[in-house]
């Protein structure tokens, strides 16, 4: 059985589609999302819809990104709906339908309910094994996961602060690697590899070190955690 993570896919359906196709998860595997579906890459909605489908064939956990947060807080906020657009936001709502230059908060009619509750319902804080722990951006060493405020969970910056206290290896994404390897420190991993820029998605087998990672030209590669 090969737990694997993947990292921030921003719309990249291209990407994912041969990423997966690369893996070739089996129904042992337990796939982790990383959060940041949407936003920056061209379709958004295509990811959502793909890992909706892929949750119906394989062990697959999905956690909660800070770009999810932002759409979510846009429903109800008309300046956190334009706060968004300057983060990705805009190239989301094209994939669902929206008229280019007709970016208003009315529109997000067009995200559908199995959309919302993917991001309401489905989505994690966290998730933990017994020898890792899955972010989607950071965890203060010193403090359990349950204890986490959301703003080191979601937004915090990938830093080498030290093993956190469990003594699990932590695995994270949200800070884009534009080196388009993944940077290991040991005790945390953060394969945010840029794939929305001039990167990659990777997917990290945890307990081997390998990872394969596709782009959005098609194009693949794989590796050993340095």
């Amino acid at each position: 059985m090969r737990t694997l993570a993947i990292g921030d896919i921003h719309g990249c359906l291209t990407a994912l589609d041969t990423l997966l196709e690369f893996v070739e998860p089996t129904d042992d595997d337990r796939i982790v999302t990383l959060g940041d579906y949407v936003d920056r890459g061209p379709d958004s909605k295509g990811v959502i819809d793909r890992i909706l489908q892929l949750r119906k064939q394989f062990d697959v956990t999905c956690l909660l990104g800070n770009h999810e947060i932002m759409m979510q807080n846009g429903r109800d906020d008309e300046m956190a709906f334009h706060t968004w657009m300057m983060y990705g936001g805009e190239e989301t709502m094209l994939s669902y339908g929206t008229p280019e230059e007709e970016f208003i908060p009315e529109h997000l009619e067009r995200v559908s309910e199995a959309h919302w509750k993917f991001m309401d319902e489905m989505c994690q804080r966290y998730h933990e094994t017994d020898t890792h722990i899955f972010v989607h951006a950071n965890a203060w060493p010193s403090l359990p996961l349950e204890e986490q405020s959301d703003s080191f969970l979601f937004w915090e910056r990938f830093a080498n602060n030290g093993p956190h206290c469990s003594g699990k290896t932590l695995v994270c994404g949200h800070s884009s690697q534009k080196s388009g390897w993944p940077l290991n420190v040991g005790h945390s991993i953060c394969i945010d590899t840029w794939v929305y820029g001039e990167g990659w998605l990777t997917c990290l087998e945890v307990e081997s070190g390998k990872f394969w990672q596709a782009n959005e030209k098609g194009a693949r590669r794989t590796g050993l955690l340095a």
